[in-house]
């Protein structure tokens, strides 16, 4: 169901998060008699937007876990959202198609749509109409990197016109936005090995699909810029510095070094410097995994060498041009350079960034370079990390000096090794959701209820994903967290 459609049959649209089409407040709960405030805010079931029953069978599962009810209520909420409200799914040509919108945007990311199914991955063995579902949005995937490998957002109907028209170059029909972003093609990457590894189902390698992945290493290399340059270019008609690169939507100058140049980082802000860190560490994986899939199942051993000497080719350049010594904190990754020995110290709170960089399987949690890291991002010496009156975390330019991303808080207790920091986290995430019961984009440290973005699938489902991966390693916490 599109979204348009989705919205017209709702009840309750608040900010454009679907609300239960039944009454969220009634008159025995006005009074001072409240017996339950946490009741559901999922949409009825025949209206959302794709049901499964293993992901039903998974709340009830968890939320017997959940000994605080708040917690519990937060989780049915957000865990199945992405399912609930962004899903359109039909059959094109009898093979599955998956277009998953990012919520309040009628357009699907490449990113975003990976992310937001990935923590229903576990069950798609368990459940063919949710396997189909991945399989779909790899589909989906391949057919949108072909029509454009450099952008970052499309539309379901390739012949729509991009509401951003007017940027230079104008985005092509079916194209929302041309936003060249390494990590776009990493997670369609990601998507595709993953579903393999899980369902040995090797089908999804088809030709189309061998034709983008091809196209993804072609771009790759493109933009490495050799010989100092790229036909890529973006420009937009705005006054936000961070929406464009600088130079006629060229970026700033670069010493070549191996490494690819990604104009956008993953909040779709410019890049101060081409070499945005995190998002070539996230390379390196993909092309590792691509020299995997071509090796050993479609036994196409030339182009698996060419993978594996690309991806050790910019694991060198990293090494050797993003590793610095902090004065506090050791060696330390910087979050972008530009080869001339410039660089940014900084993160940004989607994924990849470098909090993310053991969630993503890049490091152990215990490898120094990540640890310092780690300590660096969570500290006064990173100019966007926050400590207000509600919460701590990280910023990011995209939302300003002054709000934290829920999703930063989720990653960091994610890449914790200790109870008490994980704790700290989910207090501080029920604390600051604004009694909406969803995540945000991003908060004002002094006051959660002055929030982006009500519906913003991918950071609920990651929230509903941390939770899953606490009652698994250490279901404990999940009974010491009680409501006061």
């Amino acid at each position: 169901m599109r979204r348009k459609q989705f919205l017209k049959h709702s009840s309750v649209v608040v900010g454009g998060l679907v609300l239960n089409p039944m009454p969220i407040f009634t008159s025995n709960l006005l009074g001072a008699e409240i017996k339950n405030k946490f009741i559901s805010k999922r949409p009825a079931v025949n209206q959302r937007t794709f049901v499964s029953k293993q992901v039903e069978l998974t709340i009830q599962n968890i939320r017997s876990f959940i000994k605080d009810e708040e917690l519990g209520w937060m989780f049915e909420n957000c865990y199945p959202n992405t399912l609930d409200t962004t899903v359109d799914y039909e059959l094109i040509d009898g093979k599955p198609d998956s277009f998953i919108i990012t919520g309040d945007i009628d357009a699907m990311w490449l990113r975003d749509s990976t992310a937001q199914v990935w923590p229903y991955m576990p069950l798609i063995t368990k459940e063919i109409k949710l396997k189909n579902l991945i399989l779909g949005l790899i589909n989906r995937q391949v057919k949108c990197i072909l029509t454009d490998p450099y952008a970052n957002a499309f539309y379901k109907d390739l012949s729509k016109e991009s509401s951003w028209i007017s940027d230079t170059p104008s985005p092509s029909p079916g194209i929302h936005e041309r936003k060249w972003e390494i990590d776009s093609l990493c997670y369609a990457v990601r998507l595709s090995h993953k579903y393999y590894e899980l369902t040995d189902d090797a089908s999804v390698f088809d030709e189309n699909w061998d034709k983008a992945m091809r196209l993804i290493v072609k771009t790759f290399k493109t933009e490495q810029r050799k010989d100092g340059s790229s036909a890529y270019s973006f420009s937009r008609k705005t006054t936000a510095m961070l929406d464009a690169p600088v130079f006629e939507g060229s970026g700033r100058p670069i010493k070549p070094t191996g490494m690819i140049c990604s104009m956008f980082r993953p909040s779709d802000d410019a890049t101060l410097y081409p070499y945005l860190i995190p998002s070539n560490i996230f390379a390196v994986l993909s092309l590792q995994q691509l020299s995997g899939i071509y090796k050993d199942v479609l036994k196409e051993n030339a182009f698996a060498k060419e993978c594996d000497k690309f991806a050790i080719e910019i694991d060198n350049a990293i090494n050797k041009y993003g590793v610095f010594k902090h004065l506090n904190f050791g060696k330390i990754y910087a979050y972008e350079v530009d080869g001339f020995g410039n660089a940014v110290f900084m993160d940004d709170a989607n994924v990849p960034s470098l909090m993310s960089l053991a969630y993503l399987g890049a490091h152990k949690t215990s490898d120094r370079i990540y640890k310092n890291t780690r300590e660096y991002l969570l500290s006064d010496s990173n100019p966007y990390f926050l400590k207000g009156t509600y919460a701590e975390g990280q910023a990011s330019p995209h939302t300003g000096k002054e709000k934290i991303w829920p999703m930063g808080i989720t990653l960091r207790a994610m890449t914790s090794t200790d109870d008490d920091e994980i704790i700290s986290c989910l207090n501080t995430l029920k604390a600051t959701h604004a009694d909406t019961g969803f995540m945000h984009e991003a908060f004002h440290k002094d006051d959660p209820k002055d929030f982006n973005r009500a519906w913003f699938a991918w950071a609920n489902t990651l929230f509903g994903e941390l939770i899953i991966k606490i009652k698994n390693e250490r279901p404990g916490i999940l009974s010491e967290i009680t409501s006061e």
